[in-house]
């Protein structure tokens, strides 16, 4: 009897388990939708809801910065039991205390680590390798600016160490080795054996010498220099892992056009993605060779390839037609009728022609709308710094950019004015990131929608004296007769520094978007506490803040804006004459996750002020400088 009475309220625990399981994975479901920070909030609700969010975020491999101290140790052990599976360790140097830390990551996360970050760090050998050897799933570490790992030379040295590594590291797929100066053939040897299955790999800003010669990229390991890193050797390594390797950055290299001809040449090499930022040598009949022999890249970044002209566009367009990234900022030769070619690259998503000084926007407006074919799917353009850029050529551009377009930068693109920017509003509505900064032309009426005023002398502070009766009223103002930046209803981040001629009589009216993350409104002499405060009302998801330069901001709108922004994690206040420590303290009590504060050239706030600051949050750094004795003196604390 004992137990016939127990088996229905078993099956009934193991229902309401069942229940609370798939509660649960539908609540995990919902809140993977929801921005990083939004999981956050939504994990404060309950413990169902926190257990689900931290579901979440193991699902979008968020990645976690611990600091490097011995406050972080209980941050370490509750993010093990979490099976946080991305990390990325800062201010890591050879200190006992760094070494703890260390041991405590092996300890309560290498096990199910798989992406680490060591950038810039300071680690000693040993406790490098004893960290590795404490994560056997790594499949992407990152070890840029580590130098102190390979002044010396050792680095897996002994045989021992090495093969251990190497047992450790077999599912390693991408390496970071960025800006290391004393990297050697030795010692890149050694690390990239122990990864036999690497992808992906980075040399960018590492010193790479070349000598040419007959024997080019036929020299064996035995051949590998102790002192330097040669291409010679980085060219039979590349031979050696073709069938793998889909992803090489060499930024910054000085990579040789007999170089760049000689990699895309290696045998079974179909890269995917390569990176030559800054590679000021290459030629156009370099990079022509490199499409014909690698046609299946997705992604290729030529920025500041000084050497390069149209031909390389053209050759671009006519040899990778399954381009989906293309960053050509700082060509100073290209010009519009290089950027015609673009209309070739069908799939091309994003595209960066920032600092192309001849480029003015008509040759792209006639590829993208020469109607043979549908226009590429573009999510994301910049054009920023572009100063031959007029109203005329945005506005044909903007007609025939696809909806897909998500990002779209114009920074300093000092000619254009309110024409464009009601062309924005009207036609890229589903923008999330707008920066139009040094756009000085921008004017009040074309934030709002309203037609442009005549041209009496009277009529622009008459829209402002209007403007700011309306804001300061009890009614709602009316509503835009056109186009207003209230159709960007999905941004997430605004960029107006410089836009000197907006008030903020207009920017209390616009600037209301739930969503808005980013927001800098750096250099506007007229923005005022009323201002701010409207800002903070409609934006209250912000999580950076840049109001550098904005010499009205008094204490007493920060005392009635703070409380609006409990998200803010960077906020750059420099240069914002009338502040005062009252508002260090206001911040202090009403933003609690922020992690930056910039309070530089604030003569109100003194060094003092800044510790006390920083007693209430740790986590926080702050920045200040003044001058002394006529030097400008910059502290980080």
């Amino acid at each position: 009897m004992r137990w016939r009475s127990r088996c229905p309220r078993s099956k009934g625990q193991k229902s309401r388990k069942s229940s609370k399981y798939q509660d649960l994975q539908m609540l995990t479901y919902i809140l993977s939708f929801l921005t990083l920070s939004d999981q956050k909030e939504a994990s404060l609700v309950s413990q169902a809801w926190y257990c689900a969010a931290q579901n979440a975020l193991r699902e979008t491999n968020v990645q976690y910065n611990i600091p490097v101290s011995s406050a972080s140790l209980p941050a370490i052990k509750s993010l093990g039991l979490r099976g946080v599976t991305c990390v990325s360790l800062t201010n890591l140097d050879d200190s006992p205390a760094s070494h703890e830390v260390l041991e405590c990551v092996a300890y309560h996360l290498g096990p199910h680590l798989q992406s680490l970050c060591l950038s810039g760090g300071s680690p000693s050998e040993a406790a490098f390798v004893a960290l590795i050897l404490g994560c056997p799933a790594l499949r992407i570490l990152d070890l840029s600016g580590c130098n102190s790992l390979f002044t010396s030379g050792m680095l897996l040295a002994q045989p021992e160490t090495a093969q251990r590594v190497q047992q450790v590291l077999s599912g390693l797929c991408e390496l970071n080795l960025a800006g290391l100066w004393d990297l050697t053939d030795l010692s890149f040897n050694r690390l990239s054996s122990c990864a036999p299955s690497l992808e992906r790999l980075s040399l960018a800003y590492c010193h790479l010498t070349f000598e040419l010669g007959p024997a080019w990229g036929s020299l064996g390991p035995q051949d590998s220099s102790p002192s330097q890193l040669s291409f010679h050797n980085l060219l039979r390594f590349v031979k050696e892992r073709a069938g793998r390797l889909h992803a090489l950055d060499l930024s910054g290299t000085g990579l040789l056009p007999e170089a760049l001809q000689a990699l895309g040449q290696v045998a079974g090499l179909q890269l995917q993605e390569l990176s030559l930022h800054g590679c000021q040598d290459l030629s156009t009949e370099a990079v022509a060779a490199l499409c014909r022999l690698q046609s299946g890249l997705i992604s290729l970044d030529l920025g500041g390839c000084s050497g390069l002209a149209d031909g390389a566009l053209v050759a671009i367009s006519r040899g990778l037609g399954h381009l989906q990234r293309l960053s050509l900022r700082k060509l100073q030769r290209l010009t519009d009728a290089g950027c015609t070619a673009l209309g070739g690259l069908q799939e091309l998503q994003s595209l960066d022609l920032a600092e192309c000084c001849l480029v003015s926007g008509w040759g792209l407006a006639q590829a993208l709308g020469s109607g043979h074919r549908a226009p590429a799917p573009l999510a994301s353009l910049s054009l920023a710094y572009c100063a031959s850029l007029k109203d005329a050529s945005v506005l044909s551009l903007i007609s025939v950019l696809s909806p897909s377009l998500r990002v779209l930068d114009l920074s300093s693109c000092v000619a254009l004015t309110n024409r464009t920017l009601q062309a924005i509003c009207a036609y890229l509505t589903h923008l999330s990131v707008l920066r139009l900064a040094w756009c000085k032309e921008l004017r009040e009426w074309g934030l709002l929608g309203l037609g442009e005023p005549s041209e009496e002398p009277t009529q622009e502070p008459q829209l402002h004296q209007e403007l700011e009766h309306q804001a300061s009223g009890p009614k709602e103002p009316p509503q835009p007769q056109g186009p207003s930046l209230l159709m960007l209803r999905a941004l997430q981040e605004l960029d107006l520094t410089a836009c000197s001629k907006l008030t903020d009589a207009s920017l209390a009216k616009v600037l209301r978007f739930p969503q808005l993350r980013q927001l800098s409104l750096s250099l506007l002499p007229a923005l005022t506490d009323k201002g701010l405060v409207a800002v903070a009302k409609g934006c209250p998801s912000l999580e950076d803040l840049v109001l550098s330069h904005c010499s009205l901001l008094s204490d007493e709108g920060w005392a009635q804006a703070a409380s609006s922004w409990p998200r803010l994690r960077h906020l750059n206040l420099s240069s914002c004459s009338q502040l005062t420590e009252q508002t260090l303290d206001t911040i202090g009590q009403a933003c609690k996750q922020l992690r930056m504060l910039d309070v530089s050239m604030c003569p109100g706030i003194s060094m003092a002020a800044i510790r006390h600051f920083q007693a209430q949050l740790p986590q926080v750094a702050c920045i200040q400088s003044r001058f002394v004795g006529g030097a400008d003196l910059t502290l980080t604390l």
